[in-house]
């Protein structure tokens, strides 16, 4: 997920997170470059120690503090009940084993007033795409990392307890069956 486009998608999404921040599934930490003054403390979630070594390379470009945590996401998060102010989830929840119980971790730490901010592949709202992607994502997970195409991301948010403010559904250059994305702004029901 590293090239033009979803460098641009980056650069439209991350710079409206603010104050104490959790990204889940940080990895190399390519959204680092794109968060602004406007937040004071990253916590950086990822299982991948090989890839948050990556990420604090690039976290010198980071104004605040960032913390890493070597976890899954739905193992608890050590963080207080209410204390985040953004949540950030970009090309992750297609991969996490249990999304519904990661969902709900981001869910307990998020503030009353706080935002989820995704990017996100998964389901095409087009049957004959998504007929593909159900019949891909045995063999794409195996070669993938655990990456589901078919996984419905705004219902899983929905689920999840979220309420859905802003969305955009879209593919991105490439083949459709691994290319379509959901692209918004949650927050709590």
């Amino acid at each position: 997920m590293r090239n033009a486009d979803t460098s641009q998608l980056r650069a439209t999404s991350i710079p409206q997170a603010h104050g104490e921040v959790l990204e889940v599934g940080i990895g190399s930490g390519l959204n680092l470059p794109f968060y602004t003054a406007a937040v004071s403390h990253i916590f950086g979630l990822d299982p991948s120690i090989e890839l948050q070594q990556m990420a604090r390379k690039r976290a010198t470009t980071v104004p605040g503090k960032i913390t890493f945590v070597s976890q899954s996401a739905e193992q608890p998060i050590p963080l207080v009940n209410a204390s985040i102010d953004t949540v950030v989830s970009t090309w992750t929840l297609c991969s996490i084993p249990n999304v519904s119980a990661a969902l709900q971790e981001m869910k307990r730490v998020l503030k009353a007033t706080g935002r989820f901010i995704f990017i996100e592949h998964g389901c095409s709202a087009d049957p004959g795409v998504a007929l593909w992607q159900n019949r891909l994502t045995p063999s794409w997970r195996h070669i993938t990392g655990g990456c589901h195409l078919n996984r419905k991301i705004d219902d899983l948010i929905r689920g999840a307890g979220f309420q859905i403010m802003e969305i955009k559904t879209f593919y991105l250059p490439g083949p459709r069956p691994m290319t379509y994305t959901y692209q918004g702004i949650a927050s709590l029901a």
